[in-house]
């Protein structure tokens, strides 16, 4: 996938993952961008780890797991920084 690949898929996921997390006000464009590509890493380690193929391009499965990654991503930054739920 191209950089420009990642960006737009790294920036949805981690909208919809800040927006569920609670921390969207908190979140700007970019740092959407960031936590969606990192999440878009850790869900395809979770995804690997359980015998799926990850992150395999820009489509909806490989959405879905950046977006469970991003949710990972920032439920820990929740837990480490007090606001968890």
């Amino acid at each position: 996938m191209s950089i420009i690949g990642w960006i737009i898929l790294g920036g949805l996921a981690g909208w919809i993952a800040s927006m569920i997390t609670g921390r969207n006000d908190q979140q700007g464009c970019l740092l959407n961008i960031i936590v969606g590509i990192v999440g878009a890493a850790i869900g395809g380690a979770i995804v690997g780890f359980l015998g799926g193929a990850g992150v395999s391009g820009f489509n909806i499965g490989s959405l879905l797991v950046a977006i469970v990654g991003a949710v990972v991503l920032l439920a820990i930054v929740n837990l480490i920084t007090g606001r968890g739920k």
